[in-house]
């Protein structure tokens, strides 16, 4: 990158969510500067658009636009950005299920980067097996490559059993075998793949086969969602990464009765206005 991101620019990503950059990948280090281009991405996790509570978030019905404009009001635009799940809130209705889910991609499509990634996280897809995200935002998981650092997004939400599945393990497996050793790998999910807190569903109940599946590559980084804080964990050599929530905050794992939403920090008056 010919520029490089302040401190002010830098803590209102991470107030956001995340601002990742390829250098701080495991493996990609060694190759920068060689044949690897640097580059960042942003991570933005849990929008829940749709969701009301004025004690939790007196601005539900502006959050979304407001990170919108925060990052769009960077100095550069990052190579593409990544929305880690639970784009809009669970409904049981399905035509307000679509509709939220059409106020969402209008709303992000104000975004500047149009390299725009999406995942669902169970309040989006547990409830019709995903159906209704894939019809907006098509596969539920997905490859990509960017830049040397081979990207899988994996779906571990619209089974309602909170799991993988066989036969995505099975795609999962079948893509990691075209993958070298020593290849840059970076998994995006929602819910985690390891036992955070499966009491408050911070689980996934087939997490440790891909965690497995991923243990030979050396260079294996996890990024996720779900639990709206950051947190970091490791299993053996991967690392494990989760972004705060942009809705409401959640508690820390059994540091309260329940995972019942806290109210929102002051993150949402250090935003910058929207556009009118």
């Amino acid at each position: 990158m010919s520029e490089s991101i302040d401190r002010r620019e830098f803590l209102k990503l991470a107030g956001l969510g995340g601002a990742v950059f390829a250098s701080g990948l495991a493996g990609c280090a060694s190759m920068a500067g060689a044949k690897q281009e640097d580059f960042y991405f942003v991570q933005l996790s849990d929008t829940h658009w749709g969701f009301k509570g004025p004690a939790l978030n007196p601005d539900a019905d502006g959050t979304l636009q407001k990170a919108v404009a925060a990052v769009n009001a960077l100095s550069f635009e990052p190579d593409f950005i990544v929305f880690t799940g639970d784009l809009t809130h669970t409904t049981d209705d399905p035509k307000e299920r679509r509709r939220r889910l059409a106020e969402f991609r209008d709303i992000v499509g104000a975004l500047k980067s149009k390299n725009v990634r999406f995942m669902p996280g169970e309040h989006d897809a547990s409830l019709d097996n995903g159906k209704a995200f894939q019809e907006f935002f098509g596969p539920t998981h997905y490859t990509f490559d960017h830049k040397g650092v081979h990207f899988i997004v994996l779906d571990n939400v619209s089974d309602p059993r909170a799991a993988i599945g066989d036969e995505q393990l099975a795609w999962m497996a079948a893509d990691l075998k075209k993958q070298k050793n020593d290849a840059p790998i970076v998994v995006f999910t929602h819910r985690p793949l390891f036992d955070l807190y499966p009491q408050w569903d911070w689980a996934t109940r087939d997490g440790a086969k891909a965690v497995e599946m991923l243990m030979p590559y050396k260079n294996v980084t996890v990024f996720y969602g779900h639990i709206h804080q950051e947190h970091h964990h490791m299993t053996g050599h991967i690392a494990h990464h989760a972004a705060k929530g942009l809705m409401f905050p959640l508690p820390e794992a059994g540091k309260a009765p329940t995972r019942a939403p806290l109210l929102l920090s002051k993150l949402q008056a250090e935003m910058p206005p929207t556009a009118p």
